[in-house]
């Protein structure tokens, strides 16, 4: 069988939408225009493997030098991962505008492990959406719309990455000064187990664990508590999804990460830092997800669930005495992150 090579990881090519002046975008809203507007070629069918010409069984991961995975992942496939598109523009794409933040409600396609590696292609999905985009009207119109700018926003990554290879371990964007990341390797090592004493973060970090997966919405949050609240370096963040996620993708985790540190392009401005407990109580709001991963929490009301920073020594004792106490005071530690960007920019000399 001869070998065929085909491009099907983007739709677009780095270097096929640019600015007017010839340039790659920084800006994801002028990239995502033109990509939702651009002819896509036709999806490619799934290739044909070849047979195999002996009896030699495939090594297993112990042979490869691999460890078995500690988190349950989900099946490898492209009937899987079929199965998974049918189902979720059948229902919860209908949702997906208003209801992909909650992470208790399961409202999004689960596809990012078979888009990192191939088992579906991104036309393929791309040609779906839209076939389901046109046949709907109103908010259902709008809400497949809004998934599908996430299939653009993968790829403006992808050809940010392309343009830019070296933001794999530096910064995308400059400050005047270096940025003094504090970098304590205690918190950074809670904050790796889920024992941060903050309820919707420690659940998102063991989804990650359990599941090699984590809710994007939480990917938000704990990217911003590691960065502002902790603040670490957002490479160590970086560098741990890469070990531990199933669906890590090289240039959709750096802009991610970077989005979240304010050193990233068209990143969350440094002054804008998420509130973990502000978080939790909109987007979890009866800490469903937080006491499926939290079991500590499983009996703890709700409102001493999102009020657990403020509670008194007695008060967590009483309600939940196995569930840590906040590594760090959010509102200290919100102001130290802005001095140190401030810093970084040359605001306080």
């Amino acid at each position: 069988m001869t070998p065929q090579k085909f491009h099907d990881a983007i739709c677009h090519e780095p270097g096929s939408i640019t600015t007017n002046a010839g340039d790659p975008y920084s800006v994801y809203t002028y990239f995502w225009k033109k990509w939702r507007d651009r002819e896509k070629d036709d999806s490619r069918a799934v290739p044909a493997f070849a047979e195999a010409t002996d009896d030699e069984p495939i090594p297993t991961l112990a042979e490869l030098g691999f460890e078995e995975p500690s988190a349950d992942v989900p099946p490898a496939s492209t009937e899987a991962a079929r199965e998974l598109l049918e189902e979720f523009l059948t229902d919860d794409v209908f949702r997906y505008d208003e209801r992909r933040d909650y992470p208790a409600e399961g409202c999004t396609s689960r596809l990012s492990p078979h888009l990192k590696f191939g088992t579906i292609g991104i036309r393929e999905v791309d040609e779906r959406v839209r076939a389901v985009r046109d046949s709907v009207a109103g908010e259902k119109r709008e809400s497949v719309t809004e998934f599908r700018s996430q299939l653009a926003w993968r790829e403006f990554y992808t050809h940010v990455l392309y343009f830019n290879p070296e933001v794999v371990r530096e910064n995308y964007k400059s400050y005047e000064n270096a940025i003094e990341w504090d970098d304590d390797e205690d918190l950074l090592e809670a904050w790796k187990r889920g024992e941060t004493g903050y309820p919707i973060v420690d659940a998102g970090m063991r989804q990650l664990q359990e599941e090699a997966y984590m809710h994007n919405r939480v990917r938000m949050i704990v990217a911003s508590f590691l960065t502002k609240d902790l603040l670490c370096d957002w490479r160590h963040g970086y560098d741990h999804f890469r070990e531990q996620l199933v669906d890590h993708d090289t240039a959709n985790d750096n802009g991610g990460w970077q989005w979240a540190a304010s050193t990233g392009t068209d990143a969350q401005p440094y002054f804008r830092i998420f509130n973990p407990m502000t978080q939790g109580e909109r987007y979890d709001p009866d800490a469903e997800y937080i006491r499926e991963y939290v079991p500590e929490l499983r009996d703890t009301d709700s409102e001493i669930v999102h009020s657990w920073h403020e509670c008194s020594p007695t008060q967590r004792a009483n309600a939940a005495p196995d569930y840590p106490e906040p590594i760090v005071d959010h509102s200290e530690r919100r102001e130290q992150a802005l001095s140190m960007f401030e810093r970084a920019r040359g605001e306080d000399e």
